[in-house]
């Protein structure tokens, strides 16, 4: 009687994803800015780790204006900016 094929044996090369895929994943910023690629990561990075510091101020006196709320929202999209170009820094 034929043993049916294991899963962990059908899944054996497949655990990182196709090369091509990672290419297209980590190349955008390589291709438009082969240069300043590192740099732009590197500061991408380091600014989402000091970016939280600047909401304590902010929060601290209270979101009371619409200058206050409008400042706040930019600067969390900011913060997701920073994160996801810096996240693969040092990769």
């Amino acid at each position: 009687m034929a043993k049916p094929p294991s899963i962990s044996g059908q899944r054996s090369g497949s655990s990182s994803p196709p090369r091509d895929r990672r290419n297209s994943q980590h190349g955008v910023l390589e291709r438009a800015a082969p240069r300043l690629a590192t740099t732009i990561r590197a500061a991408g990075f380091w600014s989402a780790i000091a970016m939280p510091i600047l909401y304590f101020p902010l929060l601290a006196t209270g979101l009371s204006s619409s200058v206050d709320g409008v400042l706040f929202l930019c600067l969390v999209v900011g913060h997701l900016l920073a994160l996801y170009v810096g996240h693969a820094h040092r990769r």
